[in-house]
């Protein structure tokens, strides 16, 4: 088994594949491994939201709670998904839960360091806001359609 750097994992996603070498390396500067086990909450919806996470394996649901109907799914992210983008804007806290349906590994983001990273290198910080700029839309335009899947079928 290889063991690879971060910055290596990095290239491999696509949020982050085509970065300049010394942005890949300061957002490195912000990660570690992570992994979760079946059925753990990667975070609450209403907790702290100071990490963001790019899926290396396995697969992440994020939820709401429909009082009368209980959890209800809005995506499924799998493998080179990024999970979360609340660290971004303030308040800081999950709009969503995000529970893991299988064994999950990841590559976590310190989203406070690289906050104060942004403020020191606006470079950087426009590149994050351009990428999650694209995961935000394209997240909107899935959890969109699973809405109108999901009153397609309730009426």
């Amino acid at each position: 088994m290889t063991v690879r750097s971060i910055e290596d994992l990095l290239r491999e996603t696509r949020l982050f594949a085509d970065l300049a070498p010394r942005h890949l390396e300061t957002i490195a500067g912000c990660a570690v491994t992570a992994g979760f086990e079946q059925g753990a909450h990667v975070f609450r919806e209403g907790g702290a939201a100071d990490t963001f996470y790019v899926i290396r394996s396995g697969t992440v649901a994020l939820e709401t709670h429909v009082p009368g109907r209980g959890p209800v799914r809005l995506v499924t992210l799998h493998e080179g998904d990024v999970l979360g983008w609340s660290w971004l804007f303030p308040p800081f806290r999950w709009h969503l839960d995000a529970l893991a349906l299988e064994p999950v590994r990841a590559v976590a983001f310190d989203g406070v360091c690289l906050r104060r990273k942004s403020e020191e290198d606006h470079d950087l910080g426009y590149e994050l806001m351009r990428r999650f700029a694209e995961v935000i839309v394209s997240r909107l335009q899935a959890t969109r359609l699973q809405l109108l899947d999901v009153y397609r079928h309730d009426g």
